[in-house]
């Protein structure tokens, strides 16, 4: 169910409370949701999934991603987040995509370079092509 981006960033579609303990058992010491509220009748709130997160001494963010795209809070957020955790990261949203690009962007903005995070997203299963130009952008920020 988690994929692994690196050694420290799993992604992974909608997750359960079941799931937040699978995390806990991998070692995860934070979870963020990338899921807005209400997108599908069908997904656990997250409000219940933070509840197991702390119950299982896991720290939990939200950063919730629509189908609009990507504001430069959310990568400054996420990329916060990733900053400041100590442990393995699980990301999650409805499918992982959202998470993974994300991640990719928050990761450019601290100077990674694109194609070794195309690469690593890729091996999980994921394209990075729709935020490639937006990549090199807030890269070249972080230069």
């Amino acid at each position: 169910m988690f994929r692994k981006l690196t050694d420290k960033i799993l992604v992974a579609p909608q997750i359960d409370c079941a799931a937040v303990a699978a995390a806990a058992e991998q070692g995860v010491t934070l979870i963020i949701n990338n899921r807005p509220e209400d997108e599908s009748a069908d997904q656990t709130p997250g409000a219940e999934i933070e509840a197991a997160a702390k119950a299982a001494g896991i720290a939990y963010v939200a950063i919730p991603v629509t189908h609009a795209g990507f504001a430069e809070w959310q990568v400054t957020a996420m990329a916060d987040a990733l900053d400041k955790a100590e442990g393995k990261v699980l990301a999650y949203c409805r499918s992982g995509t959202r998470s993974t690009l994300l991640w990719a962007l928050a990761r450019a903005s601290r100077g990674d370079h694109p194609a070794v995070l195309s690469e690593q997203a890729a091996d999980a299963g994921y394209d990075l092509s729709p935020v490639t130009a937006m990549m090199d952008m807030v890269r070249g920020r972080a230069s």
